[in-house]
């Protein structure tokens, strides 16, 4: 047989010889995680351990200390957040502190940017001049401590609006207070909830350290009233119950208020994992 009428077998480059995956075996059953790593895998349960893990080493260490006037134990500081819970006297003080905390933050609104580059501690003479002892010395200091971060962040996130959207907006007709409710305020949600969130832990800092100095008004007083009051008298429990209320609220408000606003605005429209 010649050359000619042999038949030519292509050859085959080897980066072009592909493997055969094995099939797909469907309706197989993975089995599930263990129990341990399902419940680590909820946030809730890691804090929860986090939060045992120091009130032990919190009780060891006020035990081996054994100096309640200093530094209490774990149980004394719960036995005194009981007995003053039971007593009404926290959630009366708590209740003042929340109180003044709304008023301010509704007159956000009302302060304008000369106030910018001013520091706290600069107003707080002109706070106590103006106003005197009491609710309104607060509210001044605690609009001033989260206007700037609350702003900023709104601003920004309005700011990082795309075009794409305002564009998409205006071609359905939206002007004015519907373009701004229903395609600015949306897509600058995620900067806005980070600025509330700064705003709040500003508002609730500034508020309890400002009782602590001048939070009292006719015999009336807040949480950081009572942190003060109780160490007058020489009650580091109490002391310490109070500061657990504040880091309890806060958590209250972090872990649970925030949360919940995430889950059903930003994390379900897909802006946030």
């Amino acid at each position: 047989m010649s050359q000619t009428a042999m038949k030519l077998e292509p050859v085959i480059r080897p980066e072009y010889v592909r493997t055969t995956l094995p099939p797909v075996k469907t309706g197989a059953v993975e089995a599930p995680l263990p129990f341990v790593q399902r419940m680590f895998a909820h946030a809730i349960v890691r804090r929860a351990l986090v939060l045992v893990a120091l009130a032990i080493v919190w009780e060891i260490y006020g035990r081996w200390l054994d100096n309640p006037l200093i530094f209490p134990s774990f149980t004394e500081t719960l036995r005194a957040l009981w007995d003053n819970i039971i007593n009404g006297r926290i959630p009366q003080r708590l209740g003042v502190s929340m109180r003044i905390l709304v008023i301010g933050t509704d007159l956000l609104s009302t302060l304008t940017a000369m106030f910018n580059p001013m520091p706290a501690i600069a107003l707080l003479p002109l706070a106590l001049l103006w106003f005197g002892l009491g609710v309104p010395s607060l509210i001044f200091v605690i609009v001033h401590s989260v206007l700037w971060a609350v702003a900023l962040n709104a601003h920004a996130g309005f700011l990082a609006v795309s075009e794409t959207q305002r564009m998409a907006g205006q071609t359905f007709g939206l002007r004015g207070l519907r373009f701004v409710v229903q395609i600015l305020i949306p897509a600058a949600f995620p900067s806005i909830l980070s600025g509330l969130k700064i705003g709040w832990a500003f508002a609730w800092r500034t508020l309890i350290a400002a009782e602590l100095v001048f939070g009292v008004s006719a015999g009336q007083g807040g949480l950081g009233w009572f942190i003060f009051e109780n160490r007058n008298l020489l009650e580091t429990p109490g002391v310490f119950a109070g500061l657990m209320t504040v880091m309890i609220v806060g958590l209250f408000i972090e872990g649970v208020i925030f949360q919940t606003i995430e889950r059903y605005t930003v994390r379900r429209w897909g802006m946030q994992r």
